[in-house]
């Protein structure tokens, strides 16, 4: 089941600047836990991905936008009371899964969780006076300034759940 290439990719290209699929250079993902120690491990994911591909100086403003983007789908995605290890279908320990995609000039994260919730729902002004739950807005305007452009889009077919991206130019 290869839900991790062109399926998980074609909801994700819709929302991009025009890019030809057959002219990605490099993609990567894993699956986290869910937990949020799979925050460290997204990072150190990303850390050698990106060594792997020249782009150790994109380091710092890519994990840090991947950290929040993945914080975000842990706190907001998952069910309130964790399934158990192999209880239900699918991947009961692997909800949400990073990937990472370079073009010449792009390298897009994304995060897909199962949840078909619009993201961050405290990032839109209505629901910042009373939400408590400032820091997770707060993680949509960091994911907002850090990237170029960044967004979201609910998966199709047999995947439920959504995908999380943003955006990063990479000089030529």
């Amino acid at each position: 089941m290869g839900t991790n290439g062109s399926t998980m990719l074609e909801p994700l290209r819709q929302g991009l600047p025009p890019v030809d699929p057959t002219a990605v250079s490099g993609s990567a993902s894993c699956s986290l836990p869910a937990r949020f120690e799979a925050v460290r491990g997204a990072r150190t994911f990303t850390r050698s991905t990106l060594a792997q591909w020249g782009l150790d100086e994109r380091f710092d403003d890519v994990a840090l936008v991947v950290s929040e983007l993945v914080t975000n789908a842990l706190r907001h995605a998952l069910p309130g009371d964790p399934r158990p290890p192999g209880a239900g279908s699918g991947e009961p320990e692997a909800a949400v899964r990073l990937h990472l995609m370079r073009w010449s000039s792009r390298l897009v994260c994304a995060v897909r969780d199962p949840s078909e919730d619009r993201p961050g729902g405290t990032f839109e002004p209505e629901h910042t006076e009373e939400n408590c739950d400032l820091e997770s807005g707060r993680g949509l305007f960091l994911v907002d300034a850090y990237s170029d452009s960044w967004g979201w889009h609910p998966l199709a077919g047999r995947l439920t759940g959504k995908v999380v991206w943003a955006l990063f130019m990479l000089p030529e």
